[in-house]
């Protein structure tokens, strides 16, 4: 897998900035791309911390179900990078 640079992403212009919904689907494309909590945060403008936060708030929710897929298809393609996608994704019913 390809690591890109990540571009200039929008920082938040005060610390009142908020995680919304456009802003938890760039932090999961590019945790599914990056694999780094920090990194995924960084492109969607919030912090590492705030990230965590915010998944600690919606336990159970659509939102920390797509973390944890993400970062096992992430880790899935880390393994074995040229397998064809659909042999990298963990089966959900057998978690690794």
């Amino acid at each position: 897998m390809e690591q890109h640079p990540l571009p200039n992403p929008p920082h938040p212009a005060n610390r009142h900035a908020r995680w919304t919904p456009a802003r938890q689907r760039l932090f999961l494309a590019a945790l599914l791309e990056y694999g780094s909590v920090g990194r995924a945060a960084q492109a969607a403008g919030m912090s590492r911390s705030s990230a965590y936060r915010l998944r600690e708030r919606l336990p159970g929710t659509s939102f920390d179900r797509a973390w944890t897929r993400a970062m096992a298809l992430h880790a899935a393609q880390l393994a074995d990078p040229f397998a064809p996608p659909a042999l990298r994704q963990p089966n959900p019913r057998h978690p690794q």
